[in-house]
């Protein structure tokens, strides 16, 4: 799962950073209201943690901007303690929780895995299908039929976003945004060394599944028989 934090205190920012990557999140950081708006604009994030004191673009501004444009991320809002107004303002322009600072990184983990509730709800309980395919994206398990294998991290990320966008063609240069992130190493070399381990594991669970390689463009996931 990966969230987008946006925090204009640095230190505070990479330190929660690395606390919700030690506890399985990937985490991009922005520090200001504008780089946080084209960050979230892209789309890839499951959950955005967005303060409300920003330079150059405050957090209400980025939100209602999000909700405009159809990002429909979970936002959690950053505010300062006994900011009632600004609770109000930012659940009236479409955020979904909020944290008071300062707060305990415990409470902030909860939150996150509340909010991460409720969207695979929305997901039919975070469960994905393409054809006889059964992707459960939170347990990292792939089912065809009675068989079942669980995938790592990676190979779990990527095929989630195929079957989000089954039958669509979907870049490499996405797949590397939304599963590396935007500070990253990995190229389209390795992007095609996860596809291969995929289709590996797609065909010994005897699925009629296919992803296939549109040249140029990159890759689409399709159900048939």
């Amino acid at each position: 799962m990966r969230i987008l934090l946006v925090e204009d205190e640095v230190a505070l920012a990479e330190a929660v950073g690395q606390v919700l990557r030690k506890n399985g999140y990937a985490v991009d950081l922005s520090f200001d209201g504008e780089d946080g708006l084209h960050n979230g604009l892209s789309g890839i994030y499951d959950m955005i943690v967005l303060d409300i004191m920003l330079p150059k673009m405050d957090g209400l501004q980025v939100l209602r901007q999000l909700r405009e444009n159809e990002i429909a991320a979970p936002v959690m809002l950053l505010t300062a303690r006994g900011e009632t107004g600004d609770r109000v303002q930012g659940l009236d322009a479409g955020a979904d929780d909020y944290l008071a600072k300062p707060f305990q990184t415990e409470e902030l983990l909860a939150r996150l895995r509340a909010l991460g509730r409720r969207t695979a709800h929305y997901h039919k309980d975070g469960l994905l299908t393409c054809g006889d395919l059964t992707l459960d994206p939170l347990a990292y398990t792939l089912r065809c039929g009675s068989a079942e294998i669980r995938l790592p991290p990676k190979e779990s990320q990527l095929l989630e976003w195929l079957m989000r966008r089954k039958n669509l063609v979907t870049s490499k240069d996405m797949l590397i945004e939304k599963v590396w992130g935007y500070d990253t190493d990995a190229d389209e070399n390795r992007v095609e060394m996860y596809m291969s381990f995929l289709r590996k594991k797609i065909g010994q669970l005897g699925s009629t599944a296919v992803i296939q390689t549109v040249r140029s463009a990159g890759y689409v996931l399709k159900p048939r028989g």
